[in-house]
């Protein structure tokens, strides 16, 4: 059966009442089959939970249970729970406290193949998203300006690490690891750890020259301090993956009726965010559920376009955040041979032994979101992608 992606009829404020309507209409009949329910309830033995940071990377699953989503699919899911580091984020999905989580793809990496956590990838939770983010008056306009300077980003495992590290490198720069404030040779270039709220007053205190991470914060660095943008992460890596959503393997062997339908409910509400951007801002900020703690006017900055005079490849049509599920292998590939290249606190011998497509097998999972993809129609209504072979594509990647 095909999804549905109309648009709620009436243009402006919708109540979340009208949210909702909207939603179960688009979720589709097979969606409330009768015959599944049994089945369900005995493999789900209590609430899954979700863990969240306040960014935009995690919009599908907070979309998927504002509108109703996973309730649809049968399943009972709690209310989303917000915390502040990737540090507890993956602290809390070790321990048992979430089921379902988005995080940085590089995580997962870590997570699996150094401390041996049982952890799967099972679809992307977004693409691009995210930013290089300086003051307005610093002089720093390309990755070459940044020498000699201080640069957050939110984890050592993390995209932004990775784009980061991937632009210095690219202009002769090298990526250094060393206390906040030192000294540093011209062609240095000083990477800390800050963690994503903080960011945008340590730029405007000038404790740092420029930050990379997720939004909303580039976009309230944006709205509230006049900071710039110096580069958006698609308009170096095109549609790249940044969050994916993961589970416990033992989660999944276990029930993997719930799982399919947790990862229905999370597709189908990346379907609703692309023809909903507007509605999707409002639902996520304080004026809407009150999920991430700005206000609407800057996610509108997230989820409207990007001035093509600001971006370095306007063929590419990057979006700020879009959403498209799919875990490609390239991109997976390409994540890991570059891990092995970046500088990085602790001992990361466990990557120099990993052989990259065996790790692709062991992490990924795409069954479930294969699944739903066919069910919603296949992948025309995520990507331009060549409709003959929609699981495949090239990694494009140019840091000029």
């Amino acid at each position: 059966m095909g999804f549905n992606h109309a648009a709620p009829a009436c243009p402006g404020r919708i109540s979340r009442r009208n949210f909702l309507k909207t939603a179960i209409q688009t979720a589709g009949a097979a969606a409330c089959a009768p015959m599944v329910f049994p089945r369900l309830a005995a493999a789900q033995k209590r609430p899954l939970k979700i863990g969240y940071l306040p960014i935009t990377d995690a919009t599908p699953l907070l979309i998927a249970y504002s509108l109703g989503y996973f309730s649809h699919e049968g399943l009972h899911v709690k209310r989303p729970v917000m915390v502040r580091s990737w540090n507890v984020l993956s602290e809390s999905f070790l321990t048992g406290k979430f089921d379902l989580t988005h995080m940085l793809f590089p995580i997962p990496v870590w997570m699996r193949f150094k401390q041996n956590i049982p952890v799967k990838v099972l679809a992307w939770a977004h693409t691009n998203g995210s930013a290089v983010t300086v003051r307005a008056d610093c002089g720093i306009n390309r990755f070459s300006d940044l020498s000699g300077k201080q640069v957050a980003v939110p984890s050592w495992y993390s995209m932004h690490n990775l784009i980061m590290q991937l632009g210095l490198q690219a202009q002769g720069l090298e990526p250094v690891i060393r206390s906040p404030g030192a000294t540093l040779a011209p062609h240095e270039v000083n990477l800390l750890i800050l963690s994503p709220p903080d960011m945008p007053q340590a730029l405007l205190g000038k404790k740092i020259d420029a930050f990379c991470v997720a939004d909303p914060f580039n976009a309230l660095a944006q709205e509230k301090f006049s900071a710039k943008i110096m580069r958006y992460s698609g308009d170096v890596w095109k549609n790249h993956p940044c969050c994916v959503i993961v589970s416990n393997d033992h989660l999944i062997q276990k029930s993997p009726i719930v799982i399919q339908k947790a990862v229905n409910a999370i597709v189908k509400a990346q379907a609703w965010c692309l023809q909903n951007p507007r509605e999707t801002a409002h639902l996520l900020s304080r004026d809407g559920e009150g999920f991430l703690p700005v206000d609407e006017a800057v996610l509108n900055r997230v989820f409207g376009a990007i001035p093509e005079k600001e971006l370095v490849h306007p063929q590419w049509n990057a979006e700020r955040i879009g959403f498209q599920p799919f875990p490609f292998p390239s991109a997976t590939r390409f994540i890991i041979e570059q891990m092995k290249k970046n500088k990085v606190e602790g001992n990361t011998d466990f990557l120099t032994r990993l052989d990259t497509n065996t790790a692709v097998s062991q992490l990924v999972d795409p069954r479930f979101v294969r699944k739903t993809i066919d069910d919603m129609g296949g992948m025309k209504g995520f990507c331009r992608c060549d409709m003959k072979n929609i699981f495949t594509r090239e990694e494009i990647v140019e840091i000029n």
